[in-house]
């Protein structure tokens, strides 16, 4: 969880025509800050830990940190109450989902399940479905001690994602663009090819596009992979507000019980 939002919060500076295109940059400036991924990531877990309802959690929370670079379909379904999913394929739920996999690494099968009921209240396109179980997967497999190869075989067979391709690829390749088709497979292969947390956020950030987004995607991966060392988490806890840091310490109790 704490990898997500450091990617959300590190990738905010390059947003839009911030974009970079390489791996040399100062991870916190006065540029951060945490986004809509931070904000959804921390409804799912506040959801899955109290036994919230994830429509209503996902309201609230957005509710109470308002401007925060929701695309406008998400935000119109934030204060509407009673608003059904919208059929997006958009990369929304695939950026919310990391709490999932870390909550059930214990069963991929129930963590998938789990993470597409997160997604369908909203992203209920197949698509975006597919994105929410494949970054759950990975993160499942990483947290059962699967190498990132062997992840990316699995990845590519059960989710059909091309993942063969390098991060400089994908650097030549990004367009601005939010689809999760597209999106997530270049998250995930900045993970699997990252040696920290720290370097797939680099990687994420380095090819452009949705850049707090597929940072966050990456660096939810690569804590499975790799942890996040103290030095990155001391950084982000102070941008999150008193109410997000009670959920993200509920979240690491549980998850070291």
């Amino acid at each position: 969880m704490i990898g997500a939002i450091a990617g959300d919060i590190i990738g905010s500076q390059f947003n839009g025509p911030l974009n970079t295109k390489s791996k040399r940059f100062e991870l916190f400036t006065e540029g951060c800050s945490f986004t809509d991924d931070t904000i959804c990531t921390v409804a799912i877990a506040d959801a899955l830990l109290n036994n919230r309802d994830i429509a209503e959690s996902l309201r609230d929370w957005g509710n109470r940190y308002g401007n925060r670079g929701y695309g406008s379909q998400f935000w119109c379904w934030v204060i509407t109450p009673g608003m059904p999913a919208y059929g997006s394929w958009g990369n929304g739920g695939a950026m919310r989902v990391s709490p999932v996999g870390f909550l059930y690494s214990h069963d991929e099968q129930l963590a998938c399940d789990t993470a597409e009921k997160t997604a369908v209240v909203s992203h209920n396109h197949p698509e975006s479905i597919r994105a929410v179980r494949a970054v759950t997967s990975a993160i499942v497999l990483a947290k059962q001690g699967h190498s990132s190869r062997e992840i990316e075989r699995k990845l590519s067979v059960q989710y059909g994602y091309i993942l063969w391709e390098s991060v400089a690829d994908w650097r030549r390749q990004m367009t601005p663009t939010v689809e999760a088709a597209i999106t997530v497979p270049a998250a995930i292969v900045c993970a699997l090819r990252a040696k920290s947390t720290e370097d797939a956020i680099r990687n994420a950030v380095s090819i452009g596009g949705d850049s707090d987004t597929i940072a966050c995607i990456a660096g939810s991966i690569a804590e499975a992979l790799f942890d996040v060392p103290e030095e990155l988490e001391v950084h982000v806890m102070p941008y999150l507000p008193p109410d997000m840091q009670s959920i993200v310490m509920q979240f690491y109790e549980e998850i070291s019980l």
